[in-house]
This record gives C-alpha cells, sequence and structure tokens, in this order.
C-alpha cells in the first residue's frame, strides 16, 4: 500500500516522507503477520501475497538507489532476479510457500539497510547522517548473501 507514495515521494526527493511511508511500511507488514499468526496462522493467499507485498515495498527505494549510484546496479538486478524467481516458484507452490527463516531474516535486513541508506540527510550531523547512510551500505551486502542462500533453500528439492 505504501509502495506508490514511497516511490513518489523518492522521485519528488521527499527524503522524510519517504524515510516515514517505508518504516510505515515495514511496521503495518510486521502487524499484519502478527495479526495473521494469532488469528490461527493466516491462509495460503496470505502467505503469497505478504512476501509480494514486502517485495514491493522494498524494490522500489533499491530502485531509486542504483539509479543514484548509492548501490551497484549489478547487485540490485541479482536480488531483483532472485525475487521474481522466488515469487514464480511460489506461485505454483500448493501451500503458498511460506517465508522461510533466512527469507524473513532477509526481508528484516534489507528493510534496516534501506532506512539507513533513506536516513535523510537534514536528520542530524551530516558526519552521523554520512556514518548511518554508510552503516546502511555495509549491511546491504549480508541482505544480498541472504537473499541468494534463502532462494537455494526454496529451490533445494524436497525429500
Amino acid at each position: 500500500m505504501a509502495g506508490l507514495p514511497l516511490v513518489l515521494a523518492l522521485i519528488a526527493n521527499h527524503q522524510a516522507m519517504a524515510w516515514m511511508l517505508l518504516l510505515l511500511g515495514g511496521i503495518t507488514d510486521a502487524l499484519d503477520g502478527w495479526m495473521a499468526r494469532r488469528a490461527g496462522g493466516g491462509s495460503s493467499w496470505g502467505a503469497r501475497l505478504d512476501p509480494l507485498a514486502d517485495k514491493l515495498l522494498l524494490v522500489a527505494p533499491l530502485l531509486w538507489l542504483a539509479a543514484n549510484g548509492s548501490l551497484p546496479l549489478w547487485a540490485v538486478w541479482l536480488l531483483l532476479a532472485r525475487e521474481l524467481l522466488i515469487s514464480g516458484w511460489r506461485r505454483d507452490a500448493t501451500d503458498g510457500a511460506p517465508a522461510s527463516p533466512w527469507g524473513k531474516a532477509k526481508t528484516i535486513l534489507q528493510f534496516v539497510s534501506l532506512l539507513m541508506l533513506l536516513w535523510p540527510d537534514h536528520w542530524g550531523a551530516s558526519q552521523v547522517v554520512a556514518q548511518l547512510q554508510q552503516l546502511g551500505w555495509w549491511l546491504f551486502w549480508p541482505s544480498l548473501v541472504l537473499a541468494l542462500q534463502s532462494a537455494f533453500g526454496y529451490l533445494k528439492p524436497r525429500r
């Protein structure tokens, strides 16, 4: 739901709005998952749609950061290829293929990384902001490794 407004805020260079929309999207996603588990575990449709909503929320800032040179384009494309591959695999899974622990860890790490990379320039001393953004850049790389690791886990033949 926050995906389109997030894209528009990024394009308009409204850093604070983009950051808040990303945070709000992440919080509501986490609450939705928590409420589904409390209500009995959700459904196979929920298992399919929740990861798709995560992707819509995370892809917009990833592409924007790649377009601005903050992240290498090849790494973002590799991540997007993984997401398309797993989304297609999920589509054909009879149980909706709920997220694995590695997949959940990847999403959380990407989310934290993006919040730091998108930290608004006017929210603190320039040195502190630069350090937060640099930390976000460094956190992106383990999230990419987790993305690839979880993809292999999803696609590995089960016995």
